[in-house]
């Protein structure tokens, strides 16, 4: 039998007001469609089919929010997790354009949903994405560039004078501001998101791992005590979907992503490191992002494991990298720290799309899913209901399966890995 085991991100978990679990799953139920996974895309698509009359049921392994929805650094992020080139060379610039402008919709259906349900979760406006080395500066003035001139989103380019009066560190060499990306409390936002469902009477199910899903007419979603049968279903597991349905699994990879919360430092202490209060994300390839919290914690994460292996001395390297940054931070305690995985795509680029028919699925958000895992549920949803015209885009990316197999494709890409990290280090 599935249980619904505590919440492994303990920060996030002790400062919510966690419901009871519900579930798991006994029996046979019907509905119109069924969910797999009640993380942002599942309850996002469970919440747009409610509010259009259709009965839908959810079912979670574990406890809402155990994974990377639940856990995540909460960075609310305009495009997607790669570069709008990769979206412009695969389907051309009209497409790349329109995908452009969804992926801010996803922005706009998170506080839609924040008013329209009373959800508080933490909202801070502002993002800084910031160069460490000159070509890196280089390339965030030239998005800057072709966002506005192709996209007519318009960036500011702070000077590193500029960044250095609202960010207490040397380290980089300017910032790429946006003032309409920021940051939020993830769980809250989630655990909101499933009161809404709740009401609209969606039947969340914890606990209940899917074991099988049957194709047909009608598709099937076993657990260990009980199925779902339903019109349609909806596959949001990401990277914790396995091997459930091979031909998605192929063109995932599992990447093991890690986050550390300091003791709170005080308000005034917290703002002299960011007195804006914005969220920054450097552009290595193992990038470093961080923010402050409701609670003046300074929340710091990176340190990526393309093995999904915890790196050894994890403490010890998440110190070093926050003094690396923050050289004046003073002494400072890491009072919570945990791991888990997020789903990336070869091309970084999301990967949604229809199985048979009447199988939904979307994954592969490369850690940039807060604003896209909103527009999923939706374009799920509108596909669902018979209106596919913006999921077709999105099915047209070509995906190819890491090259290995299941058996080499993590060697491999721990090798890539050990190269991109040279690279960032050295030039």
């Amino acid at each position: 039998m599935s249980e619904a085991r505590p919440l492994p991100h303990p920060w996030y978990a002790a400062s919510v007001d966690l419901p009871p679990p519900d579930g798991p799953l006994r029996g046979a139920r019907s509905a119109d469609v069924v969910v797999l996974g009640a993380g942002l895309t599942g309850l996002a698509a469970a919440l747009e089919l409610a509010e259009r009359g259709r009965s839908v049921v959810v079912l979670e392994a574990e406890r809402i929010g155990a994974g990377a929805s639940g856990r995540n650094g909460g960075q609310l992020i305009f495009g997607y997790g790669c570069e709008m080139g990769t979206l412009e060379r695969a389907l051309g610039t009209d497409a790349a354009r329109a995908l452009f402008a969804w992926s801010l919709e996803g922005m706009d259906i998170l506080h839609d949903r924040c008013r329209r349900y009373r959800i508080d979760c933490d909202w801070q406006p502002g993002h800084a994405h910031v160069p460490i080395r000159p070509r890196q500066e280089r390339a965030l003035r030239a998005e800057r560039d072709t966002l506005a001139e192709r996209y007519g989103y318009r960036l500011e380019w702070w000077s590193r004078e500029q960044l250095a009066a609202v960010l207490d560190s040397p380290r980089y060499r300017g910032a790429l501001f946006d003032p309409r990306s920021g940051h939020l409390h993830p769980l809250k936002y989630l655990l909101g998101l499933a009161r809404a469902c709740r009401s609209l009477g969606v039947q969340i199910l914890e606990g209940s791992r899917v074991r099988a899903v049957e194709r047909g007419a009608r598709v099937v979603f076993r657990t260990d005590a009980g199925s779902v049968d339903a019109a349609f279903g909806v596959l949001a597991g990401n990277a914790y979907l396995g091997r459930l349905v091979p031909e998605l699994d192929a063109r995932l990879m599992p990447v093991g992503s890690y986050v550390a919360v300091t003791e709170p430092l005080g308000h005034a202490r917290a703002t002299g490191l960011i007195r804006n209060r914005m969220a920054v994300a450097d552009v290595n390839w193992a990038l470093d992002y961080f923010r402050l919290t409701a609670d003046d914690r300074l929340l710091f994460g990176g340190r990526a494991s393309y093995s999904t292996l915890p790196p050894p001395g994890l403490a010890a390297v998440m110190r070093r990298r926050i003094a690396r940054v923050f050289p004046r931070i003073g002494p400072f305690r890491l009072e919570h720290l945990w791991g888990g995985r997020l789903g990336i795509t070869l091309n970084r680029a999301p990967h949604w799309g229809r199985l048979d028919g009447n199988l939904y699925f979307a994954q592969g958000f490369s850690g940039h899913g807060l604003n896209t895992s909103q527009l999923a549920g939706r374009i799920l949803a509108e596909a669902i209901l018979a209106q596919s015209t913006r999921l077709d885009p999105f099915a047209r990316l070509q995906h190819k399966p890491f090259p290995g197999g299941r058996w080499l494709r993590t060697p491999l890409l721990v090798a890539a890995m050990g190269w991109y990290k040279l690279r960032d280090a050295l030039w």
